[in-house]
């Protein structure tokens, strides 16, 4: 399961509505893709088409979508959000990464 903060609904409702999504029915898709410093990078989109393999979450009004590979990688992640001056925008916190590169964007196990 994906959780996601308070801070983190808000911003995500508004993107989606900014890009023509409905976040009543349509999904915040997070995935895990090879790539960035530390090996594996996180990919976070808008979805309103959901694959046979995906597992799909809710949470805090958030309907999430992750494929089955991303899936391992991912469980008990919290997506944050940190705005402001010094903010990094949207934050994944996952137990599973044993390493993490300065910027927060990618991870190892």
């Amino acid at each position: 399961m994906i959780q996601v903060s308070e801070t983190a609904k808000k911003k995500v409702r508004t993107l989606m509505e900014e890009e023509g999504f409905d976040a009543s029915k349509d999904y915040v898709r997070v995935g895990v893709k090879s790539g960035g410093c530390s090996g594996l990078s996180y990919e976070l989109n808008f979805d309103n088409k959901m694959d046979e393999t995906d597992k799909v979450f809710e949470d805090n009004d958030v309907r999430i979508i992750v494929d089955k590979k991303s899936f391992l990688y991912l469980v008990g992640t919290i997506l944050e959000y940190s705005g402001g001056l010094n903010g990094k925008g949207f934050v994944f916190n996952n137990p599973n990464a044993q390493r993490t590169c300065g910027c927060g964007e990618s991870f190892s196990l």
